[in-house]
């Protein structure tokens, strides 16, 4: 039986324990594996604009909502609903978040697992650089050898799947521990440690010759590349935004069902939601200048981090320690991502079905691994459920603000953002304006506009 300040389940101990949970969730590989890339693709700066746009009118209110309905409830996604909306069919919207956990956790666990390949390779690559010559090749030598060797690995079969079992593995031993000694002990230790290195990878990369050309890609939009592809470009920025925040999949519900009573919600949401995006800022910054620097395309799409970091470490002192200790915060980083994934299952199966936390964790982790190795082997599922964020979170996201603004009640998410009267809520106008109105009306005008692009791609003739 978990043990806590809620009636009985377990909580964060301190304010910091949640900020470093709910930020160990949105940061991760979102940030620093897939937004570097997305920019890249959609053209830097533009994308970049539109992103924090949608953060912070449309992410923050939705991550609001979410820790309002988890800490009203103190239940899984499924259960909240069905609690604060007795008889109504509220509880589906649980039901879309646990789905969106399964098939985000499968993939995402996959390209997690590669970072610990990534890991073991950075040992080899020490003891044998000897050998290799490996501080001796230029930059177009070490692309190459870092590129054949992605290909290899990615196009493989029972490494992946080794590397993506393990990584299960150590998020399935962290979420047994539970919420106080398992998730809330481990983001403390892990978040500012990832913090520091990148910063240490940001000083080097802004210092490289043609580094310039990076920061302009990123920081200077330009708006003639959103006039090339409009469509894709908002979806997938809301669509990230949505990801790397890790709203509208119920994970938030979950972690918001372990926040005391005490800790105010809308301070932790905006911390939570500038400290995600200040590491994706920092990751494009970490990545672009080197990008540039040594004539990379920008737009390589999901191998961007495997080849071009490499390249920076290269270019270091004792940069073959650097990538060892960078691919290990990574993995770290990645692991804060998946067990707060992966909670959501666990709190659903452990609450709805009365399970152990110990049986839930293990059914969670078999059923993810099914899913995840049909992954592995098949690019077509992989690329499937990696685009699956860009409608299925803003489609959770849209019910989750629609609920808050039009039918739960107003004493209720004015209570919960006050802190029952603790907090003054001076706020709260304005995020019932955002939540009742332009969050809606936003997210189903861009969702209409994505699901109208994937028909016409699959359907050219109706266009």
């Amino acid at each position: 039986m978990l043990q806590g300040g809620n009636g009985g389940r377990d909580s964060f101990s301190s304010k910091f324990g949640v900020i470093a949970a709910a930020a160990g969730s949105a940061i991760g590989l979102g940030n620093i594996w897939r937004f570097p890339y997305v920019a890249g693709e959609n053209g830097g700066g533009a994308f970049l604009l539109i992103y924090l746009l949608f953060v912070a009118a449309i992410g923050i209110p939705v991550m609001m909502s979410e820790f309002v309905i988890g800490r009203s409830a103190q239940l899984n996604p499924v259960g909240a609903f069905k609690k604060i909306a007795p008889g109504k069919k509220w509880h589906l919207i649980g039901i879309l978040g646990v789905v969106s956990a399964f098939i985000i956790l499968a993939f995402y666990t996959v390209v997690a697992g590669w970072t610990l390949e990534y890991l073991v390779q950075s040992v080899k690559w020490m003891l044998l650089s000897n050998k290799i010559g490996f501080s001796e090749m230029d930059n177009e030598a070490v692309r190459g050898f870092f590129s054949n060797h992605y290909e290899t690995f990615v196009s493989g079969i029972w490494r992946p799947i080794i590397w993506f079992v393990v990584m299960m593995f150590f998020t399935g031993y962290i979420v047994i521990s539970g919420v106080k000694n398992g998730i809330e002990k481990y983001a403390k230790i892990l978040m500012p440690i990832l913090l520091v290195l990148l910063l240490i990878l940001v000083i080097r990369s802004v210092t490289l010759d043609g580094a310039r050309d990076g920061l302009v890609f990123l920081f200077k939009p330009d708006f003639s590349t959103i006039k090339e592809a409009p469509v894709k470009i908002i979806i997938e920025a809301l669509g990230q935004a949505f990801f790397s925040l890790s709203i509208g999949m119920g994970t938030l519900i979950t972690y918001g069902s372990y926040i005391r009573k005490k800790e105010n919600l809308a301070n932790t949401a905006v911390s939570v939601a500038v400290a995600d995006t200040f590491i994706a800022v920092i990751a494009g910054v970490a990545i672009f200048p080197a990008v540039f620097a040594f004539g990379i395309d920008p737009g390589e799409g999901p191998e961007l981090v495997y080849i071009t970091l490499p390249v920076i470490f290269q270019s270091m002192a004792g940069g073959l320690i650097w990538a060892f200790m960078f691919f290990l915060l990574l993995c770290f980083a990645a692991i804060t991502s998946t067990i707060s994934v992966l909670e959501v299952i666990v709190a659903y199966f452990s609450e709805q079905l009365n399970m152990s936390r110990r049986k839930a964790t293990i059914l969670a982790m078999i059923s993810v691994g099914f899913l995840g190795i049909i992954c592995t082997v098949s690019s077509e599922v992989f690329s499937l459920f990696n685009a699956s964020p860009d409608l299925m979170l803003p489609l959770g996201g849209f019910f989750i603000v629609v609920f808050i603004g039009w039918f739960l009640s107003k004493e209720k998410s004015r209570s919960e953002l006050s802190s029952n009267g603790a907090y003054r809520t001076r706020f709260y106008r304005l995020f019932m304006f955002l939540v009742k109105f332009v969050a809606p009306l936003a997210i189903a005008f861009l969702f209409a506009l994505g699901v109208y692009s994937k028909v016409i791609s699959l359907f050219p003739g109706i266009g």
